[in-house]
């Protein structure tokens, strides 16, 4: 008798702490998300649009440790992935500070969901990148490399991806203005860049509440009809980018 009472004790007990430590638990992660509008979806200096518009969306979830997952989403163009109007991004990674450096590292699979049946064109990407502070600045470098597979292939035989950048950004002091610029080149011909190229872009924001509007020039080294579309629009041309995004 003693010994069930003892345990209906230990049950009420462990009862009345679950929802203590379940609350608790979620104390450790942050849930955050993005909905944005872009008159052209840029992928490395390279429409996915078909230069019109595209909607886009996103949510991350992040752990205190340092480890997080989120996807990403965006409409795109036919032509892109063997006739897919949609690009969904999946996420998974980590990042941790060392003294006033940020170091994030993680994969991230793109997925056309619909692609003509039997088409290979979803693939991984490994990314890691470094990010600190100088004075008003934030400076960035980083890497994504794409491992060899068919998805990724221009012509016959499995293809692999390199791409490096550097990024700055700033926010000009008691204002909601920022700019940002971004340089980055790939290494190797495949399915998602068409060619070796460099890209660039310069842009500025402006943040009111939740909402941030952006506008950019977007520009490539890519020689005219590397990478022309079905539509004979060169993907890779210089073009000015607006964007609209909401933060949740």
């Amino acid at each position: 008798m003693r010994a069930s009472m003892i345990g209906l004790s230990a049950i009420a007990l462990l009862a009345t702490a679950a929802p203590a430590l379940a609350q608790d638990d979620t104390k450790d992660f942050t849930l955050t998300g993005s909905a944005a509008i872009v008159s052209d979806y840029r992928f490395r200096g390279i429409s996915q649009s078909n230069k019109r518009f595209a909607a886009q969306a996103s949510a991350t979830l992040t752990h205190s440790s340092g480890f997080y997952g989120s996807f990403w989403a965006s409409s795109i163009d036919d032509y892109v992935a063997a006739g897919s109007d949609t690009e969904l991004d999946l996420i998974g990674g980590y990042s941790t500070t060392v003294g006033g450096l940020t170091l994030d590292a993680g994969g991230l699979y793109y997925v056309y969901s619909t692609a003509s049946k039997g088409a290979n064109t979803d693939f991984l990407e490994l990314y890691g990148s470094v990010k600190g502070t100088v004075g008003p600045a934030t400076l960035k470098v980083g890497a994504a490399y794409a491992p060899k597979s068919n998805a990724l292939t221009v012509g016959s035989g499995k293809e692999d991806n390199l791409y490096v950048y550097g990024e700055a950004s700033a926010t000009i002091p008691d204002t909601p203005f920022g700019v940002a610029a971004h340089l980055g080149h790939s290494f190797d011909k495949s399915f998602i860049t068409g060619g070796k190229y460099t890209d660039w872009s310069l842009g500025a924001t402006y943040t009111w509440r939740a909402a941030t509007f952006g506008i950019s020039y977007v520009d490539t080294d890519m020689p005219y009809g590397q990478f022309v579309n079905g539509f004979g629009k060169d993907e890779g041309k210089a073009g000015v980018v607006a964007s609209v995004t909401y933060a949740f």
